[in-house]
């Protein structure tokens, strides 16, 4: 494949956000809420493409109970995703739902907004995402969402603004006796990447900046900063780490290695490429992938990957 057809593969995936296998069976997998830790409770998504069958359920989502209210990590990649999650916060508790602290703005962690803000919640996220939301790539997105995800997306679903932009790279949340640490890591899978870590329970919720048990989706990172940003959120030595996808962890630097490793192999094989002015063709195909290759979503996404970090490794160089 050329590499002006990568690009343009490239461009296709990042507008309709396809970045995995196809679904498994048409079967709607429930949102489930799960108690991991006191007052903490989490769903995850299927491994999985998003795709009317699944309803876009293809990332995590986790809330917190406070005595004045819930605090709710994400909102899923749809609004019918999300009345499901308030039905499970509801079945938890009948406490207003306070806030919705988005970890960054791709479509499966922020097209369930809208239900929550129908409930009165406040809307906190990074500034950076309001660039986003003011795109073509955005609106782009989404007009390819109302068609690829009918009917879960369609003309009622809509982008929703922060009600509260972080002021700094740090802001702390204080909720019914609860105290939410969100941190900027960006840029990194995003710009405006948030982790948000509750000392009560040592529960910190990573958003995409780790993909468990799954190769990562790259697309436009900074991963160098990314790499990074892994090592820094191990100072808050969390009893329990939730990913934007895949099952919790309570081996938080065990489970934070695998995104690392897969980010730094790419960068190594790639970087040597992009410096040896080698065609991505064939540094690709003698690159060696075998202990990421069995991975859910590797062939769908580790060309685009390792094509995307070859551009981005070629730009570090100049």
């Amino acid at each position: 494949m050329s590499r002006a057809c990568l690009a343009q593969a490239a461009r296709a995936l990042v507008l309709a956000g396809l970045f995995a296998l196809p679904a498994a069976s048409a079967a709607e997998r429930p949102v489930k809420a799960v108690r991991v830790a006191a007052d903490v409770w989490f769903v995850q998504g299927d491994s999985a493409l998003g795709s009317s069958a699944n309803r876009n359920f293809i990332s995590n989502a986790a809330f917190v109970v406070t005595r004045d209210g819930v605090v709710v990590i994400d909102a899923l990649g749809s609004p019918a995703l999300a009345k499901e999650l308030i039905a499970e916060i509801r079945r938890v508790t009948p406490r207003p739902i306070r806030y919705v602290i988005v970890t960054h703005f791709h479509a499966d962690h922020i097209y369930g907004l809208q239900a929550f803000t129908a409930l009165g919640a406040k809307i906190v996220a990074h500034p950076a995402g309001r660039e986003y939301l003011a795109s073509e790539t955005a609106q782009r997105r989404l007009e390819v969402s109302r068609q690829d995800l009918f009917p879960w997306i369609d003309e009622h679903t809509r982008l929703v603004e922060a009600d509260l932009w972080l002021p700094g790279p740090d802001l702390t949340l204080r909720v019914g006796g609860k105290r939410f640490l969100i941190r900027h890591v960006g840029p990194a899978h995003t710009p405006e990447d948030l982790v948000i870590f509750e000392p009560g329970s040592r529960v910190l919720f990573a958003g995409d900046l780790v993909f468990r048990g799954r190769v990562p989706f790259v697309g436009q990172a900074d991963s160098r900063q990314w790499i990074q940003s892994l090592s820094d959120v191990l100072a808050f030595k969390p009893k329990l780490l939730v990913p934007g996808h895949g099952p919790v962890s309570d081996k938080a630097e065990e489970d934070l290695a695998l995104t690392r490793d897969y980010l730094v192999h790419l960068r190594k094989t790639m970087g040597e490429a992009a410096r040896n002015l080698e065609p991505f063709e064939e540094a690709y195909a003698k690159a060696d992938w075998s202990r990421f290759e069995k991975l859910p979503l590797f062939k769908v996404a580790n060309r685009m990957n390792a094509y995307n970090t070859y551009l981005l490794m070629e730009h570090e160089g100049k």
